[in-house]
């Protein structure tokens, strides 16, 4: 945590199951301002079909706050704890939440990602298209339309559409 006060930085914090809209709600009550990144899915029932937004990433909420909201955040109700990253509360990079807003932004396209061309383990970079400038290490195809991209700074693995095109090994 900043020893100033006024320094404002992303935080993700961990909820209880299947109260991440709640927390963002009572979060944004409170003046505080909590981004929850939603994707709408398609779920089925016995009698209908209905689409529904559900978090990206379950259990978790990410906050901009400073120093003395840090308190007011972990009061709030069904809050659990902040994410942890070498005994502090890890920073998240403006740069990190604004990429899961283009993810979540993407508008579909048509892929054609070759397994030639790229393998596991190897790092690469969105040179076109709305991800543009995403780097991550790729694990994995998923079909003709997905690859799987590990991107580090948010610990996860992302489904990610690109097309093979749009895809160039990374080269630090």
């Amino acid at each position: 945590m900043e020893n100033n006060i006024l320094n404002y930085n992303w935080y993700a914090i961990r909820v209880k199951s299947r109260s991440e809209k709640k927390v963002q709600s009572d979060l944004i009550e409170q003046s505080i301002e909590a981004y929850l990144p939603l994707q709408k899915k398609l779920r089925q029932w016995s009698d209908r079909k209905k689409w529904v937004e559900m978090p990206l990433i379950s259990g978790y909420v990410f906050v901009y706050i400073s120093r003395k909201e840090y308190e007011v955040v972990l009061k709030t109700y069904n809050v659990v704890s902040y994410v942890f990253f070498e005994g502090k509360a890890a920073i998240i990079r403006e740069a990190d939440i604004n990429l899961l807003k283009r993810m979540l932004g993407q508008v579909e396209v048509e892929l054609e990602i070759t397994v030639e061309h790229f393998k596991p383990g190897q790092m690469v970079e969105i040179i076109a298209g709305p991800l543009c400038g995403v780097i991550g290490e790729l694990i994995d195809f998923k079909g003709k339309n997905k690859v799987a991209l590990r991107i580090p700074p948010l610990g996860y693995t992302v489904l990610v559409e690109a097309p093979g095109k749009n895809l160039t090994p990374y080269i630090s």
